[in-house]
């Protein structure tokens, strides 16, 4: 299956928050492991967000050569591809600015 996506690598800043734990040092406050915590659970949210946009890019893809395909595949079938190609591209791009608002 041969698809025009292109790979693209993400860079993502690393805040003090999310520092590698340090297990010789003095144990934290619960205040400190709650935020620390927390930033390690956004990070791991943001990551997955990343993914379901890459997969939505990626469904789209599929679904307009599908769409493109021509006769081999059933007119219902093109019909539907066509309408998602266009759905998922617009949910990936919905998707990318809600994160990039969420992370100012």
């Amino acid at each position: 299956m041969a698809t025009n996506s292109k790979i693209e690598s993400t860079i993502r800043l690393v805040t003090p928050e999310s520092e590698v734990y340090d297990l010789m040092r003095t144990p934290q406050t619960t205040a400190e492991r709650v935020k620390r915590l927390q930033a390690e659970a956004k990070a791991l949210a943001a990551e997955q967000v990343d993914q379901l946009e890459a997969t939505l890019l990626s469904a789209a893809g599929l679904a307009s050569e599908i769409a493109n395909g021509g006769d081999a595949y059933a007119i219902g079938a093109r019909e539907l591809a066509a309408r998602l190609a266009e759905d998922l591209a617009a949910k990936a791009e919905t998707l990318e600015a809600i994160m990039a608002r969420s992370s100012r």
